[in-house]
């Protein structure tokens, strides 16, 4: 009886406390199990609409800054190319001075010329000098005149290896008006259009006198705000010299004097294995040959013996030998003419850079054109040997001696 009233108030009582215990607070949280499989890679979403490029920035301007600028930092290479011809080959006459140059004084002028009434001087550097009168002309007569053929108005400078004496001659004398159109070749920074200074006879606007640093290098201004990210220009093939080194027709060239060539030029050098050379191979560019030889200093970087040391060991004539004759005596015969020329003697005052000989040819000009031209293949042996061994002389040769001595010449016995 008293079990069966016991019963109901526990049932109760267990009731309560599950409630109790449902009402508090829930249980802290377990650790997190180990991350499940990778699910499915979903479905490629749309691709978003491309826009369009920008329009590209402005292009940086280039300017060119003068070769004074370049020798802030360039100060060696810069002396030794101020004593070249590069940066004579035009120049301004200031206030009636005339330009000074490294080796040579200028104290001409064309008959009824002061300093004053020129221009420039194209040349003067060496060989020869121009004069530009102040519209811009190249001077072919006296003040106020023309027509007249026998007016001398190009000075050369003394040649004594030509045999010649500092005097007066002839540039398309009598002529009016001869424009000045070289500044491709004696200016840096040409462009054709305009008149350089408002003169009507130059043609053509440029940035400096002379070929200057940047005629070869490019402009300057970009690098000198930026120098060790932004290089100049350096262009090494023959290419490049050939701008202004060169002469169009590749096969033959009118010659002057009926002897010897007006223009040196550097396509010679296409008739011989030195086609495959650039010209800074031999030639160091900031040096010029002049100052070289001014020096007494080799001319070029690199001898012929160097590659040619077999033909160097062996001479088939001991008196050559004995005068240390050079390799260029003969292959690089003076063919070329600046000023001064001597076509009786086969001596010009350039050299050339055809260097191939043909031990059985004599002469240098084709006969066939009229007027005779130069042609371009190996030298002959007139001017490879008879600028010694001319006609007349004590060491003269006939054609058949020379052709004998020629045949073989490097070869051992």
């Amino acid at each position: 009886m008293r079990i069966r009233k016991i019963l109901p108030i526990l049932a109760v009582l267990f009731i309560t406390g599950l409630l109790a215990a449902c009402s508090s607070g829930a249980a802290q949280e377990g650790p997190v199990g180990p991350a499940g499989p990778p699910g499915p890679i979903g479905p490629q979403g749309p691709a978003g609409a491309q826009s369009e490029p920008g329009p590209p920035g402005p292009a940086a301007a280039t300017e060119y800054v003068g070769d004074q600028t370049c020798a802030g930092c360039h100060p060696d290479i810069y002396l030794s190319f101020s004593k070249s011809g590069h940066a004579y080959i035009h120049n301004p006459v200031v206030e009636g001075t005339p330009p000074q140059y490294p080796f040579t004084q200028l104290n001409q002028l064309p008959d009824g010329y002061g300093w004053s009434d020129i221009l420039f001087v194209i040349g003067g550097y060496n060989w020869k000098a121009l004069f530009v009168n102040q519209d811009g002309y190249i001077i072919t007569d006296a003040p106020g005149t023309t027509g007249d053929t026998a007016y001398e108005n190009q000075w050369n400078f003394e040649n004594t290896r030509v045999g010649e004496s500092a005097g007066w001659a002839q540039f398309h004398p009598g002529e009016d008006k001869v424009l000045f159109t070289c500044g491709t070749c004696h200016t840096t920074g040409y462009t054709s259009s305009g008149n350089q200074g408002g003169h009507p006879g130059l043609i053509g606007t440029w940035a400096q006198d002379g070929v200057r640093c940047e005629a070869c290098h490019g402009p300057g201004n970009l690098h000198i705000s930026d120098p060790k990210n932004i290089d100049m220009k350096v262009d090494r093939s023959r290419e490049m010299c050939g701008d202004c080194h060169f002469n169009a027709d590749l096969e033959t060239v009118e010659s002057i004097d009926e002897a010897v060539l007006a223009h040196p030029a550097s396509e010679a050098i296409y008739r011989g294995k030195h086609v495959v050379l650039d010209c800074v191979v031999c030639h160091e560019p900031h040096v010029g040959v002049v100052q070289q030889r001014q020096a007494n200093l080799p001319v070029t970087r690199t001898e012929c013996a160097e590659c040619h040391y077999q033909a160097a060991e062996y001479q088939n004539n001991a008196a050559h030998e004995r005068n240390n004759l050079s390799c260029t005596a003969c292959h690089m015969p003076t063919i070329l003419k600046a000023a001064w020329g001597n076509p009786e003697s086969f001596i010009g005052d350039i050299h050339s850079h055809q260097v191939v000989i043909d031990p059985t040819r004599i002469d240098q000009l084709d006969a066939t054109t009229n007027p005779a031209s130069y042609d371009l293949a190996p030298n002959g042996l007139n001017f490879a040997c008879r600028h010694c061994h001319v006609n007349g002389s004590a060491q003269a040769l006939s054609d058949d001696q020379l052709i004998l001595g020629a045949i073989g010449y490097h070869n051992r016995p």
